[in-house]
């Protein structure tokens, strides 16, 4: 048994870049959804100076940044806030069961980004090949 954690521990510095690059990718898509309707959407895009189109400009560059994992400390902490406030904001009026409010990614998305301020970016990043660190 103690082999088997051993073997899988080595492997969590890629399953770390995996979890971030994933969180990124599916980020991003609601960030083109947004701003682009892509994948397509039964509500038309926000206005760009709304604070649903500064969401999606954020969903956007931010999510292609942590798919790359650059500057990903400070960006998951800026993606982190951004989906706080988006929760208590659009889905904890509705309901306080997040279940119940739509509001179930957002709280998973604030909290791995939170993870990600504290773990970095993994081995798999631009961050770890500019910091010349190597798997």
């Amino acid at each position: 048994m103690n082999s088997l954690v051993a073997r899988l521990n080595g492997y969590a510095p890629l399953a770390l870049s995996l979890l971030r690059a994933v969180t990124g990718l599916v980020f991003l898509q609601h960030g083109t959804q947004k701003l682009f309707g892509l994948p397509p959407r039964a509500m038309p895009a926000p206005e760009m100076l709304s604070l649903a189109g500064a969401a999606g400009l954020l969903e956007l560059v931010g999510g292609a940044l942590i798919i790359l994992g650059l500057f990903t400390r400070p960006v998951a902490f800026l993606l982190s806030g951004q989906m706080a406030v988006g929760y208590f904001l659009v889905h904890a009026p509705k309901s306080p069961f997040p279940a119940v409010n739509g509001g179930d990614a957002a709280i998973l998305f604030c909290f791995v980004f939170l993870y990600l301020v504290f773990a970095g970016p993994g081995p798999l990043s631009v961050d770890a090949a500019r910091a010349g660190r190597r798997y």
